[in-house]
């Protein structure tokens, strides 16, 4: 059978920095690997940042209804055991529904296919003040995860628990989050964490992804340049035109490429050898009029 490991965490949080290091190291150990991106957009440009992986990579977009999505990885799981990896890993969008996953993996055939290996759940140190819907989510992930990763913690700061921890409980899950279960995304040891397994705590299920107040709204082949994107980015998070969480995409300037990736709390922009011209804004009940107008 072949293992499947799932890579959760909400948007921003680092899930595709975090999947480039484990790859790495299950290419190290001698694994046959495969990446499988599963996003509800229409565009993904995580395929573009794990460009630099010596694997096979697969996608799954999408611009379809939730049922076709399901459809879309189902098929996709099944020719990929077909084709002699050891290990598949998923990284799904960051508004994932983590019931999907196991939904999929309990179809008959596929059940034959494939088993669980390890998943890992990637939260931002910075996290708080988020929507009910996305707290559900953030619940979805951290209740089923091995290991819980922290990440973007500077200079080894003191790792407050709270919030996650009364995420969950906010949804009725009993799990609860201590120093000792959490691994900080500056100290990786991969050789003490590529057991982690999974967990499997009951939460309070909300509603469905169609039902959801999710949206993506993709701005593309425009000449948009980074001062734009700085100048606008107030704006942009300040709820006017609804919660924006997360801006992301490439910028193309002076014949060069530059990833951007930003939340309210954090900003990344920096170089990268390829892109698309393609700005994504994501975030909830997003006035999409208002905000394409803007650019």
């Amino acid at each position: 059978m072949v293992k499947i490991d799932l890579i959760t965490g909400f948007l921003g949080s680092g899930k595709t920095t975090f999947l480039i290091k484990y790859a790495k190291y299950l290419i190290s150990q001698g694994e046959k690997i495969c990446i499988l991106e599963n996003d509800f957009g229409a565009v993904n440009v995580d395929m573009m940042l794990i460009d630099e992986l010596d694997c096979d990579r697969e996608m799954i977009a999408g611009g379809c209804d939730y049922d076709c999505h399901i459809r879309r990885f189902k098929t996709k799981l099944i020719s990929m055991a077909m084709r002699g990896y050891t290990r598949v890993i998923v990284e799904p969008s960051g508004i994932y529904d983590t019931d999907e996953f196991f939904d999929v993996l309990r179809e008959d055939m596929i059940e034959d296919m494939y088993e669980i290996g390890n998943i890992f759940c990637i939260y931002d140190i910075n996290t708080k003040d988020l929507s009910y819907e996305s707290k559900y989510i953030l619940t979805s992930e951290a209740s089923i995860c091995g290991k819980l990763i922290i990440s973007k913690r500077k200079n080894k700061e003191k790792v407050d628990l709270d919030y996650i921890n009364n995420c969950l409980k906010e949804f009725g899950c009993i799990r609860k989050f201590t120093k000792e279960d959490v691994i900080y995304s500056d100290e990786l040891d991969f050789d003490k964490i590529s057991d982690s397994s999974y967990k499997q705590y009951d939460y309070i299920k909300i509603r469905t992804k169609d039902d959801m107040n999710f949206d993506s709204i993709y701005l593309l082949d425009k000449d948009i340049s980074i001062a734009e994107i700085r100048m606008k980015k107030d704006i942009l998070f300040s709820n006017k035109y609804g919660n924006v969480i997360r801006i992301k995409g490439f910028v193309l300037e002076n014949n060069n490429w530059f990833e951007i990736n930003i939340t309210q709390k954090d900003e990344t922009i920096k170089p990268i050898k390829e892109g698309q011209k393609v700005i994504i804004i994501i975030g909830e009940n997003l006035d999409k009029i208002q905000i394409e107008n803007m650019f």
